[in-house]
């Protein structure tokens, strides 16, 4: 056996566990490379309108298939796996609910901390050199560039599915230039005949491996910058005021989801358990308090009192 060979095996093994360390579920690597066969989808996305506000999708389309352009002399491209599932979550009688990743502290600073403490470590142990993180914060093919890692799937509901764990994780990854021993890309769907997440959503976002945004709950809002919600979705919200999980609640794939470690993905201690009227009257300085450093500050407080309203509006639960 080469030399040369078992230097890219050992680096390989050693970012994976150093990735395990700094508290990623799985880790994978891929042979950087443009995406050719992602062109012609991400073009027809883009050209049926299916991103709807978030316009920052049409910029920079060749760095999304090429993470060279990104990052020029990127060789490889390591992709992480970092799970959010939670312990506790709303109960079925609570007044509104807001996705499981939103629940604790914004996960792009707390993922991309362990990132960068990952890359510090592989630094010490592999040497220098020429590389960058992301994490839901450029245009990359997280969930293709996950595939290509081994990591799982891309279901019908459009989500990376791990058969190990599901869905609930935040992908993230590291452009290196440095050659590593690449793990071979994920051929087999599991999905199968399987189309509860289809069926499930109740606005109709989602078709096999496909989905209009747009129609999105999780879009609408959180990404919706109109000051109304459109009438067609009335009585369609389930109780949703930032974001939505419906597509992998039903997934059969979750069922194997463990409990994350991750302390600062921990809720604020009154979040759970605000009454009806305590919604309906959020104020500004209560909103500051619970939502601090969170997610769902991207909605702004204007943003989650229209989603709030549209909900007493339509009478569910509110």
């Amino acid at each position: 056996m080469s030399s040369r060979y078992e230097l890219l095996h050992h680096r390989s093994r050693t970012i994976k566990q150093i990735a395990k360390q700094n508290g990623f579920a799985f880790a994978g690597i891929a042979k950087a490379r443009r995406l050719d066969e992602h062109e012609k989808s991400l073009k027809s996305y883009l050209e049926q309108q299916h991103h709807g506000q978030m316009h920052y999708m049409e910029n920079h389309f060749e760095k999304r298939l090429d993470p060279r352009v990104l990052h020029p002399g990127t060789k490889s491209v390591i992709s992480l796996l970092y799970n959010y599932y939670p312990e506790s979550f709303y109960e079925s009688e609570a007044p509104v609910k807001i996705t499981r990743y939103a629940l604790g502290k914004d996960y792009h600073f707390v993922v991309k901390n362990r990132m960068r403490e990952m890359v510090k470590e592989m630094q010490q142990q592999l040497g220098e050199f020429s590389y960058r993180v992301f994490v839901d914060s450029a245009p990359v093919l997280e969930r293709a560039w996950a595939r290509e890692a081994g990591l799982g799937w891309i279901g019908k509901n459009t989500m990376l599915i791990n058969p190990k764990q599901g869905s609930f994780f935040f992908l993230a990854e590291i452009l290196a230039d440095m050659e590593l021993a690449y793990d071979k890309p994920m051929q087999k769907d599991f999905c199968g005949n399987c189309r509860r997440c289809i069926d499930a959503c109740p606005t109709d976002a989602l078709k096999p491996y496909k989905i209009d945004a747009s129609r999105c709950i999780s879009y609408l809002t959180i990404e919706n910058k109109n000051e109304q919600i459109p009438e067609e979705f009335r009585e369609q919200y389930q109780k949703w005021i930032f974001g939505c999980d419906i597509c992998q609640e039903v997934c059969p794939w979750n069922r194997f989801s463990i409990t994350h470690q991750e302390p600062e993905f921990e809720p604020h201690e009154k979040l759970l358990s605000l009454s009806k009227q305590q919604w309906q009257e959020l104020t500004r300085e209560e909103y500051q308090q619970l939502f601090k450093k969170s997610t769902v500050k991207r909605a702004k407080f204007e943003g989650l009192k229209r989603n709030i309203h549209f909900l007493n509006e339509n009478n569910q639960s509110l």
